[in-house]
């Protein structure tokens, strides 16, 4: 029902509500770092790299690393034989808005170990850039891009880095950042017409276009079989009779 600011959307045009900095969505702790071998080695290893850890949601330990040396850290978590790390299994974003770094998420598994890392790392609002770890892990790729294309932050050293999700000349910026408009940066009106007068060639090379027409597939003959015509109810020509 809509009340007397004249419709139920009203809240959605106003965007998402602040967070409360004080709500607490999952129980956390430091942890004892001595608990898990990678926090404590990385600890000794890089002690000023490492801003602070955590564990959280019981037996998820997060690791939080500077943007300035998280390629050499990656690549020795991944090459050192006391870490292995010789999956990346996800790689994602977060944008907490508020003028706030954009984070990069790595979430990592060593089969070797059988053992789970998850890195953070921060990515100021000013460079919005970090290096690329798809030399490290091929299955960085895709991710890489998907964060690329929604949170906008720049992967120096990949190969192939250009929007996944979203058109290629999309120009309303990208939309998991906090400040992108629920409805987006243009009016519905725009939205349709351009939606509406785009050019599928864009997307597709000539090869592709011309894949998708209709194929002519040739149907081998086969003998006929004896079909029955007669409109007899089945049994009834036993007695030469209908029913």
């Amino acid at each position: 029902m809509a009340d007397e600011r004249g419709s139920d959307l009203d809240i959605v045009v106003d965007g998402p509500l602040e967070s409360d900095g004080g709500q607490v969505l999952h129980e956390t702790s430091s942890g004892d770092p001595s608990l898990h071998p990678s926090v404590k080695s990385l600890l000794e290893a890089f002690p000023d790299e490492v801003q602070r850890h955590q564990l959280t949601a019981g037996d998820q330990w997060v690791v939080w690393v500077g943007p300035e040396r998280i390629h050499e850290i990656l690549t020795w978590l991944k090459e050192d034989g006391a870490q292995a790390y010789d999956m990346m299994s996800d790689v994602t974003g977060v944008d907490y808005g508020g003028g706030r770094p954009v984070e990069v998420v790595y979430q990592m598994f060593s089969t070797t170990h059988g053992r789970a890392l998850r890195i953070r790392c921060p990515i100021p609002l000013e460079t919005m850039e970090t290096d690329s770890v798809y030399d490290l892990w091929k299955s960085a790729d895709w991710l890489e891009r998907e964060v690329y294309d929604l949170f906008g932050i720049t992967f120096n050293g990949h190969p192939d880095l250009r929007r996944i999700l979203m058109p290629d000349d999309y120009a309303e910026g990208h939309p998991l950042r906090k400040d992108f408009p629920l409805r987006g940066r243009f009016s519905r009106a725009e939205q349709t017409r351009r939606a509406l007068t785009q050019n599928v060639e864009r997307f597709y090379s000539t090869e592709d276009l011309k894949s998708g027409e209709p194929q002519e597939v040739e149907v081998a003959e086969r003998s006929a079989a004896p079909v029955n015509t007669s409109n007899d109810v089945p049994g009834s020509h036993l007695n030469g009779e209908g029913l």
